[in-house]
């Protein structure tokens, strides 16, 4: 088995478990059915498609700048009648960053590296109004174990943070979530595994996470943006003050 690793970060980030109605919340860290979203986007596939092949993948993710919690109240109109909607209370994470990773066969977590660098849609962390800041992709799968990659991959967090009062000394472990394996006693049980992402029946089942914690690693160096092809994703947007080509 292989791991593709992630890095998550962004200005704001939100990965709800249990949103309903007016509420939305964001969980504390990126969550199985929201990275798995990203990866499905970036290959293009659609929201009816079967997700059994991303669903088995081995899931795991590290708190490497947890971030601050922001609340925002949104308020919208009804397009037709221009009635006020209820006004709803969302959550997100501000200046977070995670270390994500998938552990899988390496044909296929390398096709989904390939569809990362050239993305069908683009991505986003949690909500369309959470684009990254960063290359989420680090690099090809590598032949490590998830738990393993984790551990030893360096710390991610942002200059500032490292350098606060204390720096790496202030964090000595940082948390990590991780699937638990088939037998293992879960930490916690989350509705989290993806089932369709179907709009007119969303389905989540459960799934066990073990939570732990590992000795923070040196700080990543800066590292050269991994070659992309010429791709932009945007291209097939209408611009500004355009409508979009006509279809018979």
């Amino acid at each position: 088995m292989s791991t593709l690793l992630l890095r998550l970060a962004g200005p704001l980030q939100s990965w709800g478990s249990a949103s309903r109605f007016t509420r939305r919340g964001t969980e504390n860290a990126p969550t199985k059915s929201g990275v798995l979203g990203l990866l499905a986007a970036a290959q293009g596939r659609p929201r009816t498609a079967d997700l059994s092949d991303l669903a088995a993948l081995r899931f795991g993710v590290r708190i490497d700048q947890p971030g601050t919690r922001l609340r925002d109240f949104q308020t919208a109109h009804h397009a037709d009648s221009g009635k006020a909607m209820p006004l709803s209370e969302r959550f997100y994470l501000a200046d977070a960053v995670f270390l994500a990773g998938v552990e899988g066969e390496t044909a296929f977590l390398q096709r989904l590296y390939e569809a990362l660098l050239a993305p069908v849609f683009l991505p986003y962390l949690g909500r369309r109004s959470c684009p990254p800041s960063r290359p989420i992709t680090m690099g090809p799968p590598e032949d490590v174990p998830l738990e393993d990659a984790l551990r030893t991959t360096p710390w991610q967090v942002s200059k500032y943070y490292a350098r606060r009062p204390g720096g790496a000394a202030a964090t000595p472990e940082l948390d990590v979530l991780i699937d638990s394996r088939s037998g293992e006693r879960p930490d916690i049980t989350i509705r989290d595994a993806p089932l369709s992402f179907d709009p007119r029946h969303r389905q989540y089942g459960l799934r066990g996470v073990r939570t732990g914690d590992v000795a923070t690693p040196p700080r990543a160096e800066s590292a050269p943006t991994p070659k992309v092809p010429a791709h932009d994703p945007t291209a097939g947007l209408p611009l500004a003050g355009h409508e979009p080509p006509r279809t018979s």
